[in-house]
C-alpha cells in the first residue's frame, strides 16, 4: 500500500468526524466524533513516519502523545457529561445552559 491510501483513509475518517461534530446534538456522539478525528490524525502520523524516515520514530512518539491526550480528554469529558446528565437528565448540547448566569 502506498502513502496515498493511508492519507485518503485518514482524510475520510477526519471528514466523518467533522460531520459528526457539526451535525450531532448528543454530547456523547460529539465526543466520539472528536475521538474519530484524533484517530485519523494518528493514522496520518504513523503513515508519514513509516514512509518518510524509517530510522527516526518521531511520528510514533507524537501519536503516543496524541493517544495520551485523547484518553485524558475522554475521562474529563465523560465526567462532565455524567454530571450534566445527573443535573439536567439530558445530554443534548442545545439544552446546556448551565454556564449562563
Amino acid at each position: 500500500m502506498s502513502l496515498l491510501h493511508f492519507q485518503v483513509l485518514s482524510a475520510a475518517l477526519f471528514a466523518i468526524g467533522v460531520y459528526g461534530v457539526l451535525a450531532r446534538r448528543s454530547a456523547v456522539l460529539i465526543l466520539l466524533s472528536i475521538e474519530l478525528m484524533l484517530n485519523a490524525v494518528n493514522i496520518n502520523l504513523i503513515a508519514l513516519a513509516a514512509y518518510a524516515d524509517t530510522v527516526r520514530i518521531t511520528g510514533q512518539v507524537i501519536a503516543i502523545f496524541v493517544i495520551t491526550v485523547a484518553a485524558a480528554e475522554v475521562g474529563l469529558a465523560m465526567a462532565i457529561i455524567l454530571r450534566l446528565f445527573r443535573h439536567r437528565s439530558s445530554v443534548d448540547v442545545d439544552d446546556v445552559d448551565i454556564m449562563k448566569w
